[in-house]
């Protein structure tokens, strides 16, 4: 615990951060440059919309605000559904932009251009788009063939899109985020076959 005199500090430099922070993504709305929307809006077709509660992510106009430079993969630990629900829940305080099912379909739940609270580091929120998946990090056998091949094509749009390069720096796992103290998507996922797709996929 910090006290005294270097509190005062470190509370001043942080109050400072934030608020520095506040005033640059509130530029984009009072000068009237922030990204039209319509709610339930799709960023990747084929989609289904089921919204995240709004305590579970940031509104924001990415990339005009923020750089979008990195995706990071999740594995929910759970079913489509569990990941779904608690992403709809005010208290779980998460939700990824996307969620891919074992059949490969695919759930999208908050705004690309929104920031997502998924990777557990504010910074690495603000710069990547969140893709969780249906399963267990302990069981590749359900990391399907559907599964990949869904995901693969939905990173490789989100790629297109913000010029994302295709390789092991900017597509990261959940685990590889700094600070974090997940494990996901764990030692099973294929990464050398998800690049090759994402890359098929872009091509």
């Amino acid at each position: 615990m910090i006290v005294g005199a270097g509190a005062g500090l470190v509370a001043a430099a942080t109050g400072a951060y934030a608020g520095r922070d506040e005033i640059e993504r509130w530029w984009w709305r009072v000068s009237g440059r922030e990204r039209p929307r319509t709610d339930g809006a799709l960023d990747h077709a084929g989609a289904e919309w089921v919204a995240a509660s709004s305590a579970n992510w940031r509104r924001a106009s990415r990339p005009d605000d923020y750089t979008i430079d990195r995706i990071v993969v999740h594995v929910v630990q759970g079913s489509y559904g569990d990941a779904l629900d608690v992403f709809r829940d005010p208290l779980h305080e998460a939700a990824a932009h996307y969620v891919v099912r074992k059949d490969g379909h695919i759930a999208q739940t908050v705004r690309e251009l929104d920031v997502a609270f998924h990777s557990g580091n504010r910074r690495f929120n603000e710069r990547s788009i969140g893709i969780e998946h249906e399963g267990y990090v302990d069981r590749p056998a359900g990391f399907t063939d559907a599964m990949y091949t869904a995901s693969a094509r939905l990173a490789a749009g989100i790629c297109a899109r913000y010029r994302i390069p295709v390789d092991r720096t900017h597509l990261v796992a959940h685990s590889e985020v700094p600070g974090t103290d997940h494990t996901d998507p764990g030692p099973h996922w294929d990464w050398d076959r998800y690049l090759r797709l994402v890359r098929e996929a872009a091509g």
